[in-house]
């Protein structure tokens, strides 16, 4: 049975397919329409997942939209009326899409789709809970959805267990911890729903100043969590910005003007904010797990993408273990409503024993293979040497890592024993065949070099990270949620002392101050970071491990705000952020076997198990989808290779591209 999962109009719209309840296929809109945050219906997601499962719409059983049109409608319609006559100007803005659209959504499937079946609609927060508890390798479970809002509610929590979620407990708009930590995204000039991540990267700069003040002023927290928003300060409710002049007044002056330059206020709130968040959550967990006595808490929603706080959760072992959905903002909904469809509204049985008790080297046996590109390394080498490239230059320059550290046999024969879970490493979109992308290099001209086994690929290109050469990774199924995990990634060498200041200014072209994520071997993971479970999806937050910390002394503690940036902190310094801590990603031989071995090879050159991982894109441009969004993407940057499939593409034998020196005006800052 095919059930397909839609989720559009509000950010980040996407489409999920699943078979029987398995998930086949999963993608954002915005990588198809390269507009970031895409709201619009997710047509070119949809054919996607149809056209990767090999059926047609007529072959669609069921088709579950993330959440109540009518119901958000209503919320909306009682706010602006609660608020009246403030707010006319939003809502004169607003309602013309919902007469015309939003509220007649079944027709607007059928419509676009061409679809005569059955549509269901489950709520926002079950389709959210939905994308955490079913996916995850728990048999029951807590669960917390947090997000801005979505038809009314803004928090809930409750229990999955085998194929039933039910929902305990709620908070109601206008009461919101998403939109507080997105009122302070836009006063300190970042945009809402986009820029949040950047405040939790420039919280480590700044003191908690603001803490007691936002907890006096802003909102009222409770002992379990709980907590009611003073709606004096905000405008979110029914204007056209997320504060008003009492905030401005409260925290002495206008918002930031966006792209201007930093300040410690900015670098105060964002740290401020962070800790009420945190705060917020451990407060919730714990009232969690009084209520429910479950074992473990599955989370989903914008704010589980907050992986310092999911960091804190797990560090003070409220439960025994976590899991988040990769995709926790709205484009996960549209898996969560399928899921939903399968087990809560179809009523099929949902069973994990089998595959969750198993260990990692049984479960490679039962799993389908992850993220192999189609095509990689085919059979036919007559097309090898196709290039005009001198490949005795590939590999010039400096490389003077010398011989290999010896790894310690108790760290490298360690493996862990680890419930795995059904998202299929997050690796369901779509991927290129070696054909295809030898068709796009070769109608281009482009000089390339073809590895002539899998093998070659990874030596030359760990070769390549050891000597501080920043490259493209373009590899098997594109990635499902914000998060390039190995697939469409920018990686680079850990250890280098410049490669932060590298990445961010000369590739990525964005702020300074935000860290970068180390990529590490899930089974050395405890060698390098305070942490001793797998972190597969990059949303949980540790400390680098304490004898690889490197201590400030007298003169760097003195330093303040952005200063602190360029204090070498760690033998991993392009992955530690200026408070020790470090995004991680753990990378399984099962989920990504390729992307494993790469590292595994850098390691057995370097003695470094970590590598820095970065999203394949520029600032305002969503993650790269095609070969041909990659190429172009290397081109405009100053990395050094793009290795995509098993073609190796150095820039130095590259022409420029003609006409594209206005190319940053194509993406809207984020």
């Amino acid at each position: 049975m095919n059930i397909l999962g839609i989720s559009a109009y509000y950010h980040d719209s996407a489409a999920a397919l699943i078979r029987d309840g398995i998930i086949i296929a999963a993608a954002q809109e915005e990588r198809f329409s390269r507009k970031k945050h895409d709201h619009r219906f997710p047509k070119n997601a949809i054919d996607f997942c149809l056209n990767e499962t090999g059926i047609s719409i007529a072959e669609i059983d069921l088709v579950a939209f993330y959440d109540k049109p009518f119901l958000k409608f209503e919320r909306i319609l009682e706010t602006y009326i609660a608020f009246a006559p403030i707010g006319i100007k939003s809502f004169i803005k607003s309602m013309p899409l919902w007469i015309k659209e939003k509220l007649w959504m079944k027709e607007l499937i059928k419509n676009e789709l061409k679809y005569e079946g059955k549509i269901i609609f489950p709520e926002h927060h079950e389709s959210h809970a939905a994308s955490a508890f079913y996916p995850s390798p728990f048999e029951s479970a807590a669960f917390l959805t947090i997000d801005g809002v979505g038809e009314w509610t803004t928090t809930s929590f409750g229990i999955g267990r085998a194929n039933k979620i039910n929902i305990l407990s709620e908070i109601k708009f206008p009461h919101s911890i998403g939109l507080l930590y997105s009122a302070i995204t836009y006063y300190t000039g970042f945009k809402v729903n986009s820029g949040e991540y950047k405040v939790m990267g420039l919280a480590p700069y700044g003191q908690p100043k603001y803490f007691d003040l936002i907890l006096s002023e802003l909102m009222d927290l409770k002992e379990d969590g709980s907590f009611k928003m003073n709606m004096k300060y905000f405008d979110y409710a029914a204007g056209l910005t997320m504060t008003n002049n009492n905030f401005n007044k409260l925290f002495g002056g206008e918002p930031r003007k966006p792209e201007s330059k930093l300040t410690q206020r900015e670098m105060d709130l964002a740290r401020s904010v962070q800790d009420v968040t945190e705060e917020v959550m451990l407060r919730m967990a714990r009232h969690i797990k009084k209520e429910t006595g479950e074992k473990n808490l599955v989370l989903a929603g914008g704010v589980a993408l907050n992986c310092v706080a999911n960091g804190r959760i797990l560090k003070e072992k409220i439960f025994d273990d976590i899991w988040i959905q990769p995709a926790a903002g709205d484009a996960g909904g549209a898996l969560g409503a399928a899921l939903f469809a399968w087990y809560q509204y179809m009523g099929n049985p949902r069973v994990v024993s089998e595959l969750g008790t198993d260990s990692v080297q049984n479960l490679s046996e039962k799993l389908p293979e992850q993220n192999s590109p189609s095509g990689l390394f085919d059979t036919d080498k007559s097309q090898d040497n196709i290039s005009s490239a001198d490949h005795s230059t590939l590999l010039s320059g400096d490389n003077s890592t010398g011989q290999p550290e010896e790894t310690s046999e108790s760290t490298s024969s360690r493996s862990f024993t680890a419930l795995s879970d059904f998202q299929n490493g997050s690796y369901l979109g779509p991927d290129y065949s070696d054909d295809y992308i030898r068709i796009y290099l070769d109608s281009k001209a482009i000089p390339y070099y073809k590895a002539s086994s899998r093998e070659e690929l990874i030596n030359k290109t760990a070769e390549l990270i050891a000597s501080e050469k920043v490259i493209g990774w373009f590899q098997g199924k594109m990635e499902f949620g914000p998060r390039a995990l190995g697939s469409r990634t920018i990686i680079g060498d850990a250890r280098s002392l410049r490669m932060q200041s590298i990445m961010n200014l000369k590739i990525k072209f964005r702020e300074s101050f935000r860290p970068f994520a180390p990529s590490v071997l899930e089974e050395r993971i405890s060698d390098y970071f305070e942490i001793d479970r797998p972190s597969p999806y990059m949303l949980l937050v540790a400390e680098v491990k304490k004898e690889r910390q490197i201590p400030m002394n007298n003169e760097s503690e003195k330093l303040w705000g952005i200063d602190k940036l360029n204090i070498v902190r760690s033998d991993i310094p392009a992955v530690t952020h200026v408070d020790y801590s470090a995004r991680i990603q753990s990378v399984s031989k099962i989920s990504n076997p390729l992307y494993h071995d790469l590292i595994e090879a850098f390691e057995k050159k370097t003695g470094c198990a970590v590598i820095v991982n970065t999203s394949f894109n520029v600032r305002g441009e969503p993650i790269v989808n095609r070969p041909e969004e990659a190429f172009t993407c290397f081109m405009r940057t100053e990395m050094d290779y793009l290795v995509m499939g098993s073609f190796i593409i150095n820039k130095e034998e590259q022409k420029s591209i003609e006409k594209d020196s206005d190319w940053k005006k194509e993406f809207e800052l984020d």
